[in-house]
């Protein structure tokens, strides 16, 4: 008799290049399970509509056979497992704080029952905590890490199992999908890849002189399909060619998203807390008056069109241009002197692609709280990066229909008067 196994579905939501798959393929047959998590409940209503049609296209892609359950994976997992009579349960390596505890848990209880938890493969282009320096230090800065990422490089993408021999089992059925005024994009495996080699054959050449113009499709917009994993970075880094230079900064935002991922691994509690502890002791603004500041900031209405056009952005599709993320992020903690994990909060709400580590990890970067060695001068200025980034003003009118008028508030901070603030308080706990 064949061994059985489960293949256990997490941020992997696809048939290619899946090595826990194929090694589950490997032994026998294979239930596809995917467990929806009460923690995942907390996600916005575009986060989890997007979640739900993953599932629906993945339970199409294998021929029904999807099992989803609800409820703690520490409970679900071992019970199906014993169900089917499973032997083992594979799983793409999950590095975060909450799946590594998750996972040890859930390994603990199988192994209780003389089955095994096993990793096979990552998100990750390369895993984290592979990347080191010669004498096995960790990097904390970003450049000498891509160049030790790109030197290590990552093995090339292996096809779907042929013929996967599929379990059938009765399935608890989908999350129902909520309702959101988020249209989100396309979720079944070969329409993204498709968009990836629309956005390869044609736009690709021009990452480079294009990636910052928030007004122009110069993007890939796969984050939220890596998120999901409906494709690897290995497929995207295996079809681009490093020798370009447009193709060589597409992939460096490859890097960018292992470094984060490698940062949150080795310090899991710059998950929520600065990274750089001295800025535990800046001062920041708090109370009613704050947060009023951040309720016009969330609503868009600061009186700064690239600052507006974002927040407005996120909000209608579940998506913001990367540029624009950093200018208001820079404007939160800088300009309105507020606490980054109150905007890294509100954008794991709201974006279709919000992942700890690349969220807040990137929340830190902007509030000089993270890996940046020097960053208490950066302070963003929103009309000069509007200027830079939109200057026929495209973007911002594409977003605020009532730019022009007497509808539009004014400024709600002077700059000026704010970035030196900023430096102020930055300046004194330097002193420390």
């Amino acid at each position: 008799m064949a061994s059985r196994s489960i293949v256990w579905f997490r941020r992997d939501l696809r048939l290619v290049d899946h090595p826990a798959l194929a090694a589950a393929c490997a032994e026998g047959e294979v239930l596809p399970l995917y467990v929806f998590d009460p923690a995942f409940a907390r996600a916005g209503a575009p986060r989890r509509a997007l979640l739900h049609d993953c599932l629906a296209a993945l339970h199409t892609a294998t021929g029904g056979a999807l099992v989803v359950r609800h409820g703690d994976p520490a409970d679900e997992v071992p019970a199906i497992a014993e169900e089917v009579g499973a032997t083992t349960v594979f799983v793409s390596k999950d590095f975060g704080p909450y799946g590594r505890r998750r996972d040890e848990q859930v390994a603990d209880l199988l192994r209780g029952a003389g089955r095994t938890l096993r990793g096979v493969g990552s998100p990750y282009a390369v895993d984290p905590g592979v990347v080191t320096k010669d004498d096995g230090q960790p990097y904390a800065v970003f450049t000498p890490f891509s160049r030790r990422w790109r030197a290590h490089g990552w093995r090339a993408p292996i096809d779907a199992p042929a013929s996967p021999n599929w379990i059938s089992a009765v399935s608890d059925g989908l999350p129902v999908r909520p309702d959101t005024d988020v249209d989100v994009p396309s979720s079944a495996e070969a329409d993204v890849t498709a968009r990836w080699r629309q956005f390869r054959d044609h736009a690709l050449d021009e990452y480079a002189g294009r990636r910052d113009l928030p007004a122009v499709p110069g993007t890939s917009r796969l984050s939220p399909d890596l998120k999901y994993g409906l494709i690897h970075p290995r497929q995207l880094l295996a079809e681009s060619d490093p020798r370009v230079e447009d193709h060589a900064v597409f992939q460096s935002e490859l890097a960018w998203r292992d470094f984060y991922a490698d940062v949150l691994f080795r310090h899991p509690r710059s998950a929520w807390e600065n990274l750089n502890t001295k800025f535990d002791f800046i001062h920041l603004d708090t109370g009613r008056h704050a947060e009023e500041k951040f309720r016009r900031w969330c609503a868009g209405t600061t009186g700064f069109p690239i600052v507006d056009a974002g927040m407005r952005q996120l909000v209608a599709t579940g998506w913001m241009h990367n540029r624009v993320r950093m200018i208001v992020a820079s404007f939160l903690v800088k300009d309105l002197h507020l606490p980054w994990q109150w905007g890294a909060r509100f954008f794991l709400q709201h974006l279709l692609d919000g992942d700890v580590a690349s969220n807040n990890q990137g929340w830190q970067w902007a509030a000089g709280t993270g890996t940046d060695a020097a960053p208490y001068f950066r302070v963003f200025n929103p009309t000069a990066q509007q200027q830079r980034w939109d200057p026929e003003g495209e973007y911002v009118h594409r977003w605020i229909p009532e730019l022009d008028t007497a509808g539009y508030p004014k400024p709600m901070v002077d700059h000026k008067i704010e970035r030196q603030e900023a430096l102020d308080r930055y300046q004194a706990i330097r002193r420390m």
